[in-house]
C-alpha cells in the first residue's frame, strides 16, 4: 500500500472518496440518485486562472483505455500541463452509467496534476442526463470543482436547431426541465451539447465554452484532452501513470 500512498500525495488535486468503484448495476443507479441531489447548479466561477479539459480514449485491446487531463492558462489558453493514466475499464459499457466506467482513469490522471484547475470542461454530459448526473457532474462532485459538460452528442431531451452564428444556442428540454443547450461554436458545423456539471449555472457554462473556443468545433480544453488521450498531443508535459499504480490506488 506504500505505492498508493505516494501516488496520493505527489499531486495537488484532491479527490473525494464518495463511493467505491467496485459497484453493481443496481448500486450504481442508487448512487446516481443520491449524488444528483448534491450537484450545485449555482455558479462559483469568476475568472479562472487555469482551465482543464478531460477525456477518455479506448485502447487497442478490449477494456483498456487512456484517461487524459490537460491544463491551460487563461486567457491565453496555452497548454501548461498534461497527465494521462492508462488502465483497465472495470465497469461494463452501459448507457447512462458511463461515469462509473471512465471516472477512475480520469481521476487518477487529475490526481497527478501539479497545477490545480479552477474550472474543468468534460467531454461528456453534466445534468443533461436521464438521472441528472452524467460524467461532468460526477467528476465535479469527486473533485469539488466547477465542471461543465460539453458533449459531442445528445443523450436525452430535445431542442430546436440553434442559429448558424457562433454563440447561438437552443435550450435542451427534458420532461419540461431545461437541462442544457445545443450551442453553435463554429459556423457550418454541428452544435455541441453544453450542460451544468457542478458549481456552475447554464449561462455561465455557455459563456466559458465559447470563451475557450479557438476556431474549432470543440473548446480547446476538451479538444486537447481528446488528442492527449489518443496519444496525439505532442506538446506539453506528459506524464503517464503506470497501470500498476492505477489498479492499486483505485481497486486495491
Amino acid at each position: 500500500m506504500l505505492t498508493a500512498f505516494i501516488v496520493a500525495i505527489i499531486g495537488s488535486v484532491k479527490v473525494n472518496r464518495l463511493h467505491s468503484w467496485q459497484i453493481s448495476y443496481a448500486e450504481a443507479l442508487d448512487t446516481q440518485l443520491r449524488l444528483a441531489a448534491q450537484v450545485s447548479r449555482s455558479s462559483q466561477v469568476i475568472t479562472p486562472r487555469f482551465i482543464a479539459g478531460v477525456d477518455v480514449s479506448a485502447g487497442k485491446t478490449p477494456e483498456m483505455a487512456t484517461g487524459a487531463v490537460v491544463v491551460l492558462n487563461y486567457p491565453e489558453l496555452r497548454l501548461v500541463e498534461t497527465k494521462v493514466a492508462r488502465g483497465k475499464l472495470n465497469f461494463p459499457y452501459i448507457p447512462g452509467l458511463l461515469s462509473f466506467r471512465e471516472s477512475p482513469l480520469i481521476l487518477d490522471a487529475c490526481q497527478r496534476l501539479t497545477i490545480t484547475p479552477d474550472l474543468i470542461l468534460v467531454d461528456g454530459q453534466g445534468i443533461a442526463h436521464p438521472r441528472r448526473i452524467g460524467l461532468a457532474s460526477h467528476l465535479g462532485l469527486f473533485l469539488n470543482t466547477p465542471t461543465i459538460g460539453c458533449a459531442k452528442s445528445r443523450l436525452c431531451g430535445s431542442h430546436e436547431m440553434p442559429g448558424e452564428k457562433p454563440g447561438s444556442y437552443a435550450e435542451i428540454i427534458d420532461n419540461g426541465e431545461t437541462i442544457g443547450a445545443a450551442l453553435r461554436t463554429k459556423l457550418g458545423v454541428k452544435p455541441v451539447y453544453v450542460s451544468i456539471g457542478h458549481k456552475i449555472d447554464l449561462q455561465t457554462a455557455i459563456y466559458w465554452v465559447m470563451n475557450c473556443c479557438r476556431g474549432y468545433r470543440l473548446p480547446e480544453p476538451t479538444r486537447l484532452a481528446h488528442l492527449a488521450a489518443g496519444g496525439n498531443l505532442k506538446q506539453g508535459r506528459d506524464s503517464v501513470v503506470p497501470e500498476a499504480d492505477y489498479q492499486l490506488k483505485f481497486f486495491g
